[in-house]
């Protein structure tokens, strides 16, 4: 093989580049802390690398998620903690306006009080959050959820729906409670309520209903008690919600507890023709607190001038207490979602942080430089580029002219 001067030189030029490249590469490495610069240097740890960069993003994510769904839950669970004092002093304005010996001026009073806790609880149900937007009202959260009609009750505008958020791969997690229900559901343990009718003329009062016999047939449908006192004795006859007589022209005595449908209930005081009470599960017996207040204040504002009076007030006042305290059941059930939920934000937190530290090891392991390794490597590169320079050099003062 022909060797020439000019073939020389030009491989010890290419010797030359190849250990400064290398030699730079390492340097780069060193300088940038990270063994796979760029994708060629390692093609499968750089594509590697690249899904774990893509499961940290989504990681951070559902991390911000958790932070945007613990703030909503933590302004509701403030916002129920004051609706749960408001509702236990209603109970207690209650408990004091069965007291016999209170005047019609001290009802009165009492019902200025119970006001003022009533526009207190609707402030407390068109709460809202930072944004201006409103914690019980679901998804339609711009405008208030409970709005008074021309008749001055308190309707619910807002959504059957409520946000969620992805907090995790795999959860969706709603982020708030409806208006609905917070203030007009009960808790599914919630039991049988009894109102009496709008209408009734006779000094009737009612103590219950409680629960006789769960295994009977009818458990778990509504009745109407109906009145006759035009026949002596004065009889009694329970329909169910299909108009068929469960008790059939009973006869009636003040003082006795009557069954029926698995319930049993103690009725008092005389009826008149056309008295009803109507008998049902709570949850279908219009569960709005807001209503309840109303009734009560309705109560506690009319003067006790006669019998009918005050047995109707009585039959207010226990259907009223009972309701009371369904709807304080019902949103200590929710604050205990809502806290049970800020439980698991907690717990994704520990595990989401966990995630973070095993991606950030995995990412390590693919793409970070090993320093003792790499500084080995520049040294060693250094001599090299050092001998190909200093070849290089000796080379330039031979000559094949030299040698004949």
């Amino acid at each position: 093989m022909r060797v020439s001067t000019t073939m020389m030189f030009e491989r010890s030029v290419a010797s030359m580049n190849r250990q400064q490249s290398e030699f730079l590469d390492v340097g780069e490495q060193i300088a940038s802390g990270k063994r796979v610069v760029r994708p060629s240097d390692d093609p499968q740890a750089a594509a590697q690398a690249l899904g774990v960069s893509q499961s940290l993003a989504t990681n951070s994510q559902q991390s911000d998620s958790r932070v945007t769904a613990r703030n909503a839950l933590s302004q509701e669970e403030s916002v129920l903690d004051s609706v749960t004092d408001a509702l236990t002093r209603a109970k207690e304005l209650m408990v004091q306006a069965g007291n016999g010996t209170l005047s019609d001026a001290d009802r009165e009073s009492m019902a200025s009080e119970l006001e003022g806790v009533y526009e207190a609880l609707l402030g407390q149900a068109n709460s809202t959050d930072g944004n201006g937007n409103y914690l019980f009202a679901g998804y339609q959260d711009s405008a208030a959820p409970f709005v008074k009609n021309a008749d001055g009750a308190v309707e619910y505008s807002g959504s059957e729906s409520v946000r969620q958020q992805k907090v995790d791969s795999s959860r969706l997690m709603e982020i708030g409670d409806t208006g609905s229900d917070v203030f007009q559901s009960v808790a599914s343990g919630a039991g049988y309520l009894a109102e009496a009718g709008a209408d009734n003329a006779g000094t009737l009062t009612f103590t219950g209903p409680s629960i006789a016999d769960t295994s009977d047939a009818g458990y778990g449908d509504s009745y109407t008690i109906s009145f006759d006192a035009d026949a002596a004795p004065t009889t009694y006859t329970v329909t169910n919600t299909d108009g068929d007589e469960v008790v059939s022209a009973a006869e009636y005595q003040s003082g006795q507890a009557i069954e029926f449908g698995g319930v049993r209930l103690t009725l008092e005081g005389e009826p008149e023709t056309g008295d009803t009470i109507e008998v049902g599960k709570a949850a279908d017996m219009d569960p709005d607190i807001f209503t309840t207040f109303e009734n009560m204040l309705s109560a506690l504002q009319n003067p006790l001038d006669s019998d009918e009076d005050k047995a109707a007030f009585a039959n207010t006042l226990s259907t009223a207490s009972r309701q009371m305290d369904n709807a304080l059941d019902n949103v200590l059930t929710v604050r205990a979602s809502v806290g049970s939920r800020l439980s698991e934000l907690d717990t994704l937190d520990t595990v989401g942080s966990d995630r973070e530290i095993a991606y950030t090891q995995t990412q390590s392991d693919l793409i970070d430089l090993d320093y003792n390794t790499a500084v080995s490597d520049y040294v060693l590169r250094q001599v090299g580029l050092q001998a190909a320079q200093k070849a290089f050099v000796e080379l330039q003062g031979t000559s094949l002219f030299e040698m004949m």
